[in-house]
């Protein structure tokens, strides 16, 4: 209740930046939800509509002395798989490697243990069988070596037949999509990025293993105020409650040990994505780290197409391919059916219809584009926030942008 109160009475220009009079409904409703929170955190949200730059707003604390700014570095979860599958497609528009050859053709290492037909087709719609990760390393902290993890990828065996079902591979997509770009064209990732996504693109940060002199820019979670603790009138054991996610996990029917090997390294206590160790290890599907306007002009480019400022990035059928639903049925990991393309998921909304694509992250960051309305989006902060289907406020922005979108081409909003 104590929310939507916050929600109601929040200043609605809680904010900087610029908005076109088209998403001011949105810069609004971006302002209620960060109003209450401005001082324990920061975040930004940047929208392209019909290839111009139309939201780009930032609001609170980058850091306990920092206010947020617009090119603020933010660690971004798993919203850094849509950014590593873009780098893909367009390698494969370049003809480096192709989504139906086996993976082993470019890496002939990887094809212990079964996976000789494996293909980049099945890694990207998470129909690889690879997504255990809790029972192929001994500690999290043997993610932060990249070499070592690529070795352990190799060695490992598939959890089910490749095509038969899917199972979402929240850490190790990273090392099975990231090895293969690397072996088939002999450059390592960073460098891949740089030319292929960064330079054509003008990004303003987007890494995968953030370099030392580009540390100071990340914004990271704030410490949570103390608060004095009530006095106890009785110790009294208390039994843990199971948690809405638990329940959901139950009434889903999925099975608990699958979710816990592929989410859940041992030892990840120990582990941090924002420590500096963690900021600079290459952890592709999990620690990528961008600001908000570099994964909106991502976005935007595919929104248009696989084209931006006269380059063709990603060629039409290659395009075509990498926006065709692959899996439509729940998979194995997550709680509700995500449709997967080649490496993203689709547009979850409070109600508006998108034939959208993108990807979000664990702390409710996200990215996405909808190439019929020429749109896209971004949205990242600095909160401690964890939900595998994305914070609410993520939901409820897609939500307006869609809305205000449609209002600019049709004239009506709609809920729906």
């Amino acid at each position: 209740m104590n929310t939507i109160k916050q929600y109601i009475f929040a200043n609605t220009e809680n904010y900087q930046g610029t908005v076109d009079e088209r998403f001011e409904d949105l810069a609004k409703q971006f302002s209620r939800m960060q109003d209450a929170r401005a001082e324990q955190g920061g975040a930004a949200l940047v929208v392209y509509f019909q290839g111009q730059k139309v939201v780009d707003i930032y609001t609170g604390k980058k850091s306990e002395t920092e206010n947020w700014q617009s090119d603020t570095l933010s660690v971004c979860y798993s919203t850094g798989k849509g950014v590593l599958s873009t780098l893909a497609h367009i390698l494969v528009s370049e003809g480096f490697l192709d989504y139906d050859t086996s993976v082993a053709q470019y890496w002939p290492e990887f094809a212990q243990n079964g996976k000789q037909q494996i293909t980049l087709r099945h890694i990207l719609s998470h129909q690889s069988g690879l997504y255990d990760i809790r029972n192929h390393i001994a500690d999290a902290l043997e993610m932060a070596d990249w070499n070592h993890m690529l070795d352990v990828i190799v060695k490992a065996k598939p959890r089910f037949e490749i095509g038969i079902d899917a199972a979402y591979q929240p850490l190790t997509f990273g090392w099975q999509v990231g090895g293969v770009l690397e072996k088939a064209t002999g450059k390592s990732l960073s460098d891949l990025m740089q030319q292929y996504l960064v330079e054509p693109l003008a990004l303003d940060g987007a890494y995968f293993g953030v370099v030392e002199s580009e540390l100071a820019r990340v914004a990271r979670p704030l410490a949570k105020l103390k608060t004095e603790p009530k006095p106890a009138l009785q110790a009294k054991p208390k039994q843990k409650k199971a948690s809405v996610f638990d329940k959901a996990i139950e009434w889903s029917g999925q099975n608990p040990q699958d979710f816990q090997d592929a989410m859940i390294p041992k030892g990840m206590k120990k582990f941090s994505f924002f420590s500096d160790e963690g900021l600079k290890a290459v952890i592709p599907a999990a620690n990528g780290v961008f600001t908000a306007n570099s994964l909106a002009k991502i976005y935007a480019m595919l929104a248009n197409g696989g084209e931006w400022n006269g380059q063709q990035l990603i060629r039409p059928e290659i395009f075509k391919a990498l926006s065709t639903v692959q899996y439509t049925q729940r998979d194995r990991i997550m709680p509700l059916p995500m449709h997967w393309r080649l490496g993203y998921h689709r547009v979850l909304t409070l109600g508006k219809s998108s034939t959208g694509f993108g990807h979000m992250g664990f702390n409710g960051s996200g990215a996405w584009c909808d190439p019929k309305r020429h749109l896209s989006f971004a949205y990242t902060h600095n909160f401690a926030a964890g939900s595998i289907t994305g914070d609410y406020r993520l939901w409820g922005l897609t939500q307006e942008t869609l809305r205000c979108a449609d209002a600019a081409l049709t004239g009506r909003k709609g809920w729906f």
